[in-house]
């Protein structure tokens, strides 16, 4: 599932394409086809991004909000390059503006909302990382009267918005933290630490398009764990050498997400 920095580089790019003109919206396969009919040729106002939601405001009000899920993916396209091309595969949405157009295929919500639910559903969430406005107080609080394990309050949504696996258990071995201690257990000095942390790592993302979370002075030529995926410390590198002290990485299921972590280092 895309972290958190994807939806904030598409709400980028959505906004600099699209943002401030009349849009075309249609739903090639079908299951979008009334919500493409209510914003179609409307001017899009607004793209933003809270947590794994993405949303654009339209003129008079109507919100597309997209959440990706697994599957979900945009696929952009120049006019210049042909045209408007057919179709390919399964679109749910599709929005074309003067110069680019872009393809959305499986996502798991693509519906037209209101500013009420759009609220509801931003109400729900924990602080954003990497929105300016968030605040991190509010995670703390939430961790800090919790019996779960600090791997699992990390992946809530409703604690911190936007991060998800890689995050979560990257950051847990840069801070040195047992992803199975509870949230009590956790000082909030330690939280600032980790807060601090994921939105550094996170506008690294956002700017780049890539997770990137090794130390230049730990990656010492150990390969990442698939082709074009990211160097990692211990993010599905279980039975592989620990980076630093070459103790065998581990992974176990929590809370129905596998989680990985170095048992030396996060002891």
């Amino acid at each position: 599932m895309p972290e958190g920095h994807i939806l904030h580089r598409l709400a980028r790019l959505h906004q600099r394409r699209f943002g401030g003109a009349p849009v075309a919206v249609s739903s090639p396969q079908g299951r979008f086809e009334a919500g493409a009919a209510a914003i179609d040729g409307r001017v899009l106002t607004g793209a933003e991004a809270w947590g794994k939601h993405l949303f654009h405001h339209y003129a008079g009000g109507p919100i597309v909000r997209v959440h990706l899920g697994i599957y979900g993916h945009f696929t952009e396209f120049h006019l210049s390059d042909g045209g408007i091309p057919d179709p390919v595969g399964q679109v749910r949405m599709r929005m074309i503006g003067v110069d680019y157009g872009t393809d959305l295929r499986g996502p798991a919500a693509c519906e037209v909302v209101d500013e009420a639910f759009a609220a509801d559903v931003i109400a729900r969430l924990g602080p954003d990382p990497l929105r300016g406005d968030a605040d991190p107080a509010l995670a703390f609080k939430r961790i800090g009267k919790s019996r779960r394990t600090i791997g699992a309050l990390l992946m809530d949504q409703s604690v911190l918005a936007g991060v998800g696996n890689v995050y979560r258990s990257e950051v847990l071995f840069r801070h040195r933290i047992d992803p199975f201690r509870p949230g009590t257990a956790i000082g909030e000095a330690e939280f600032n630490a980790v807060w601090t942390d994921l939105v550094a790592l996170m506008k690294v993302g956002l700017r780049r398009g890539n997770i990137v979370v090794v130390r230049p002075e730990d990656d010492h030529g150990a390969p990442a764990y698939a082709p074009g995926k990211p160097r990692t410390y211990v993010y599905r590198r279980a039975g592989d050498p620990c980076r630093l002290c070459g103790n065998t990485v581990r992974t176990a299921e929590l809370e129905a997400r596998n989680v990985f972590w170095c048992p030396s280092c996060q002891s």
